[in-house]
C-alpha cells in the first residue's frame, strides 16, 4: 500500500479523497493555486505545494508541476479527483514515466473512451446500443447544419472532448445549428483543449441513467446499480439519486452487463461511470442508449457508496495498488434510498447565472462529511468552502454536495428538505431554495422525470416554492412571537420605564398582500383570531429557528409539520426562508398597519432599453455595432462565466445609440454593455 498520495484537485473532492486517505493510514499532499492557498483541503492534508496562479490552465492543469510536486514531497500516487486532468491519456502516461501511480484506469482506457466519437465506435464493437447520429469530422456550420438535416431535429451538438454540461447545445432548427455551432467548439477548446464536435439524435423524453462500475487489474469488473440523474438544467447535474425510481431488476442487469461488457473491451481498472439516455416514452425501458464513458469518479458518487456500502475512494486506491476487489457481483446489494443535491454559486432568482463572492455566513446543519458513507442521521455534506472563504470565477460554482439517505425514497427527499432548511448561506446568490422546491415538487416525488423537468416546471423561471395557506399562518405566528421578544429585549435594554414591561403583543404581519392579524393573549398565539398551536424556542438574535406545529395544544398532539426557518432581520421586519421560499415580512403594531397603507411605494427605474451584464463574466463577444438595428431575440452580446458561453439577447426591437464595453474586457454584474434606442 502507497504511504503517500498526491491529490491532484481542489475543493471537496480533494477534502474527501484525503478524509479516506487518511483513515487508511496514508499521508496526502495537496496542490494549490494563488485562489485556493486559504481553502480547507490545503489545511487539512499533511503538505502543501503551490503550483501557480488561480486560471486551471496556468496551475491544476499542468502536469509538470503536479509530476514536480510529486518528486518534491515523495508522494509514490496521483489521485485525479474529476475534472483538470482526471481523463487525460498524456498524463497517466507522464506520471508511469515517472514510476509514480495513477489511482484511476490506464492510460489507454481513458484514451479510448475520452474520445467521444472513438467511444461510440468501440461502444457498437462491444455490442453496447448506441444513438442515432454521425460519428466522424464536422469540417464547418455548413457541414454541421447538413449533417443536423439529415439526422433530423432536434440534435445535441457535443465537444468529443466535453463533460460536466459544457460543450453541449441543443438545436431544434438549423438556426439553432447555425448559432451554436461555433461556441460549441470554442467552449470545448477553452474548457478541454479540443475543438472537435460530434451531433447526434435528441431523444424525447430522455432519462439520464447511469451505471457505476468498479474492476481491478486481475480481470475482475462488477457493476454497482445504477444513478439517475435526470435533473439537470443546461446538461449539468443538479440532483442524482441511488437506485432510479424508473429502472427494473431486468433493466439493470441488462444495463449492468453491457457497462461490464464495456469496460472488459477496454481494460479497464478503477472506477468509471457509463453513462446511458433513456427514452421514457418507452414503458418497457428497453430504449437505452449509450452516452459515453468517463474514466474517472463521478461528482456524485456518494448515493452509490450509501446504498452499497462501498468506499469508492479506498477501492480505487487499493485497486491502483494491484489489490484485488474483496467482492463479487452477488455480494453487491441495494440497501435504502439516496439523493444528492448540488449546492451552487448561482442565483435561480436571476435564471441560474453565476454568483461569485465572500461566503460572509455558511452554515451546515452538521459538521462537513468525516467518514461515514450516510453520514449522521442519514445526512452527508461534502464541502471545500469555509466561513470567509470566496467562490471565485476561475472554478465550477458548486459550494457543497447534500447527500441524504433513508429507508424510502420519500424518507431521504424529506431529510433533504430539512437539512436543506438549516444550511445558512450568505454574501451570494445560491440555489438552496431551488433543490428544496425540486425535493417537494409531486412530479419529482412521483418519479416522473426527464431531462426536461426544469424547463418543463420552471419555463418563466423561479419564483419560489409554492406556500400553503399553513405555512402562511405558521409564519405570521412566529413572526408574532419574535416581534414580541424583540420587542422586550428592546425595552428592557433602554431602561427607559420602570416596574414590569409589557411588550406590545398585537400585531399585524404582511407578506405579499397577505395580511395576518397575530394577538399574544392567554388562549396563546392568535392568527386572525384562531389559534395556532406551536413549539419552538426563540432568542432575539438567533438566525435559525425550528419549529413544531400541532393540531391542538393537547399535551399528547404530535406534531403534524416542522420547520427550519432562516432569519434575517430587516427594517421593517423579518426574512424568513423556509422550504424553499423567501418570505419578507413586514411585522407592524396593530395601530400603525393603517397608517402604512398610505406609504407611496417606490417604482423601480426603467432599465429596457440598455443590455446589463447579468453576472460577473468575460465579453466574448459583441454581435452588433452603435448604429446597427436589432430585433427582438437577436444575439447582442456572449459573455463567459465560470467556463460557460451565455448569449445575451434584445428584449425588443431598437437600434444600438451607445455601446459600452469592449470585447476581451471583464464586466461586474448589471454593468451597462449597450444602450438602445
Amino acid at each position: 500500500m502507497f504511504k503517500k498520495i498526491l491529490i491532484a484537485n481542489r475543493g471537496e473532492i480533494a477534502c474527501r479523497v484525503i478524509k479516506t486517505a487518511r483513515r487508511m493510514g496514508i499521508a496526502t499532499v495537496a496542490v494549490y493555486s494563488d485562489a485556493d492557498a486559504r481553502a480547507p483541503f490545503v489545511q487539512m492534508a499533511d503538505e502543501a505545494v503551490h503550483i501557480g496562479p488561480a486560471p486551471a490552465a496556468e496551475s491544476y492543469l499542468l502536469a509538470d508541476k503536479i509530476i514536480a510536486a510529486c518528486k518534491q514531497t515523495g508522494a509514490e500516487a496521483v489521485h485525479p479527483g474529476y475534472g483538470f486532468l482526471s481523463e487525460r491519456a498524456s498524463f497517466v502516461e507522464a506520471l508511469e514515466a515517472e514510476g509514480i501511480a495513477f489511482i484511476g484506469p490506464p492510460a489507454n482506457a481513458i484514451a479510448a473512451m475520452g474520445d467521444k466519437i472513438e467511444s461510440k465506435k468501440l461502444a457498437r464493437e462491444a455490442g453496447v446500443n448506441v444513438v442515432p447520429g454521425f460519428v466522424g469530422e464536422i469540417r464547418d456550420t455548413e457541414h454541421a447544419v447538413e449533417i443536423s438535416n439529415d439526422i433530423g431535429y432536434p440534435v445535441m451538438m457535443k465537444a468529443s472532448a466535453g463533460g460536466g454540461g459544457k460543450g453541449m447545445r441543443l438545436a431544434w432548427s438549423e438556426q439553432d445549428v447555425r448559432e451554436g455551432f461555433e461556441a460549441t467548439k470554442r467552449e470545448g477548446l477553452n474548457s478541454f483543449g479540443d475543438d472537435r464536435v460530434f451531433i447526434e439524435k435528441f431523444i424525447l423524453d430522455p432519462r439520464h441513467i447511469e451505471i457505476q462500475v468498479l474492476g481491478d487489474k486481475h480481470g475482475n469488473v462488477l457493476y454497482l446499480n445504477e444513478r439517475e440523474c435526470s435533473i439537470q438544467r443546461r446538461h449539468q447535474k443538479v440532483v442524482e439519486e441511488a437506485p432510479s425510481p424508473f429502472v427494473t431488476p431486468e433493466m439493470r442487469r441488462k444495463m449492468g452487463e453491457q457497462a461490464v461488457a464495456l469496460s472488459q473491451a477496454v481494460g479497464y481498472h478503477s472506477a468509471g461511470t457509463v453513462e446511458l439516455i433513456v427514452s421514457g416514452a418507452d414503458p418497457t425501458g428497453e430504449s437505452f442508449y449509450f452516452l459515453e464513458m468517463n474514466t474517472r469518479l463521478q461528482v456524485e458518487h456518494p448515493v452509490t457508496e450509501a446504498i452499497t456500502g462501498i468506499d469508492l475512494v479506498e477501492q480505487m486506491i487499493r485497486v491502483a495498488a494491484g489489490e484485488e476487489l474483496p467482492m463479487s457481483q452477488d455480494d453487491v446489494g441495494i440497501d435504502g434510498w439516496s439523493i444528492e443535491t448540488r449546492i451552487y454559486a448561482e442565483d435561480p432568482y436571476r435564471g441560474f447565472l453565476p454568483s461569485t463572492g465572500r461566503l460572509v455566513r455558511y452554515r451546515t446543519p452538521m459538521e462537513t462529511w468525516a467518514g461515514d458513507l450516510r453520514g449522521v442521521d442519514g445526512v452527508r455534506f461534502d464541502s471545500g468552502v469555509t466561513e470567509g472563504g470566496e467562490v471565485s470565477i476561475f472554478y465550477d460554482p458548486m459550494i457543497a454536495k447534500l447527500i441524504t439517505w433513508g429507508e424510502t425514497r420519500d424518507e431521504a427527499a424529506d431529510l433533504q428538505v430539512a437539512a436543506l432548511d438549516r444550511t445558512e448561506l450568505a454574501g451570494l446568490g445560491h440555489n438552496v431554495d431551488f433543490l428544496s422546491a425540486l425535493m417537494q415538487h409531486p412530479r419529482f416525488r412521483s418519479g416522473e422525470m426527464t431531462t426536461g423537468f426544469i424547463a418543463e416546471e420552471y419555463p418563466d423561471g423561479f419564483e419560489g416554492a409554492a406556500m400553503s395557506e399553513q405555512t402562511a399562518r405558521v409564519l405570521a405566528a412566529v413572526a408574532g412571537v419574535m416581534a414580541t421578544a424583540d420587542a422586550d429585549r428592546a425595552r428592557r435594554i433602554s431602561g427607559q420605564l420602570n416596574g414590569p414591561l409589557l411588550p406590545p403583543g398585537d400585531w399585524v404581519v404582511r407578506s405579499c398582500d397577505t395580511d395576518s392579524e397575530v394577538s399574544l393573549c392567554e388562549e396563546g398565539v392568535l392568527v386572525d383570531g384562531e389559534q395556532v398551536v406551536l413549539a419552538f424556542n426563540y432568542t432575539p438574535g438567533d438566525r435559525i429557528v425550528d419549529v413544531d406545529l400541532f393540531d391542538s395544544a393537547d399535551e399528547d398532539a404530535e406534531a403534524i409539520a416542522s420547520y427550519g426557518i432562516a432569519i434575517e432581520r430587516t427594517r421593517l421586519g423579518y426574512a424568513m426562508t423556509t422550504h424553499g421560499r423567501r418570505h419578507d415580512l413586514r411585522v407592524l403594531q396593530a395601530r400603525h398597519a393603517a397608517l402604512a397603507n398610505h406609504m407611496i411605494e417606490k417604482v423601480p427605474p426603467d432599465t429596457s432599453k440598455m443590455l446589463l451584464c447579468p453576472m460577473p463574466g468575460l465579453l466574448v463577444k459583441l454581435h452588433v455595432g452603435e448604429g446597427d438595428a436589432v430585433e427582438a431575440g437577436q444575439p447582442l452580446a456572449t459573455v463567459e462565466a465560470m467556463k460557460m458561453e451565455n448569449i445575451l439577447r434584445a428584449e425588443k426591437a431598437g437600434t444600438v445609440a451607445t455601446v459600452n464595453a469592449e470585447e476581451g474586457e471583464t464586466l461586474v454584474v448589471d454593468a451597462v454593455i449597450l444602450e438602445l434606442e
